[in-house]
Order: structure tokens, then C-alpha cells, then sequence
């Protein structure tokens, strides 16, 4: 399996939700962690189904903060049910929110639309987001994604 190749966008509306999780939980820690976790955090919330993670409650943030299973950091899991909401206000449907990404522009564009509309993506993530969800994102000389590689001003 080629780890590089680039994903296709997802099918369900549940795939752009997981993805943008994935890198809220990534944030700071080794993917081993996350990856490990990854099926708990999966089922705690809800196979990332926007409109059933929306509704989740406090009393579901405490709950979940308090399973072993999951990582159980706060900030994140209310970050991830804030972000459904936003998911959900965006659009029911995959299509929808496909092209409200392609709506933004160009990746510089929309990682900063992005961070300001969405909990807990940074910069790096919200490029690694874009690409995930199989969104263009130009490759500079070194190959990586992201604002590093934009050209610089010319006096």
C-alpha cells in the first residue's frame, strides 16, 4: 500500500467528520497513540455520524473524559462535538460539504477559513486535513504541504 498516495474524499458525511477528528486528536501526541485508540474513539463517538455527535451532551463529555478507552483530553472531545455541529450546519450531505471546501479557494485560503470555523486545527493539521479528504493541496520543492512553501515576496 502506497502511504503516500492521496485518499479519495470520503463517501459519508461520517468521513469528513472522522478525518478532522483524527487530527484534532493527533495534535501533540504520537500517532501510535491515536492509532491505538483510534477503534474506541471511533465507537465513543458514534462512527463520527455528524447529526448523533452534535447532540452529544456534557454529561457525555464527562463521560467520555472519564474512559480509559478513548483520550481523554476535554478540550478535543468537546472540540470534535462543536465540529459536528459545524459539519452539520454546512450540510447534510457529503456533496454539500465537498463543495463548501472547494468553496474557499485555494488550500491557504481555506486551512484559514477552516481554523477559525473549526475547533482545534492548527495549521499543519488543516492542510493534512484538506489533503485526507482528498482536496488539492500544492506540494512545494521539498514536497511537503502547507503555507511553508509558498514563494516568497519579491521586493
Amino acid at each position: 500500500m502506497d502511504h503516500h498516495k492521496q485518499p479519495k474524499p470520503p463517501r459519508q458525511l461520517s468521513g469528513y467528520l472522522e478525518s478532522m477528528t483524527r487530527v484534532v486528536f493527533s495534535s501533540g501526541l504520537n500517532w501510535r497513540v491515536v492509532e491505538a485508540k483510534w477503534p474506541a474513539i471511533r465507537q465513543a463517538f458514534r462512527d463520527f455520524e455528524p447529526e448523533r455527535v452534535a447532540r452529544m451532551s456534557a454529561r457525555d463529555v464527562d463521560r467520555l473524559a472519564g474512559d480509559r478507552r478513548v483520550i481523554r483530553n476535554v478540550p478535543k472531545i468537546e472540540a470534535t462535538v462543536l465540529n459536528a455541529k459545524e459539519v452539520v450546519a454546512i450540510g447534510k450531505t457529503p456533496d454539500k460539504f465537498r463543495v463548501y471546501l472547494r468553496s474557499l479557494g485555494p488550500a491557504p485560503e481555506a486551512a484559514a477559513t477552516l481554523r477559525k470555523r473549526f475547533r482545534y486545527l492548527g495549521d499543519h493539521g488543516t492542510y493534512y486535513f484538506l489533503w485526507s479528504v482528498g482536496e488539492k493541496v500544492r506540494r512545494g520543492r521539498s514536497g511537503a504541504a502547507g503555507p511553508q512553501n509558498r514563494q516568497p515576496e519579491r521586493k
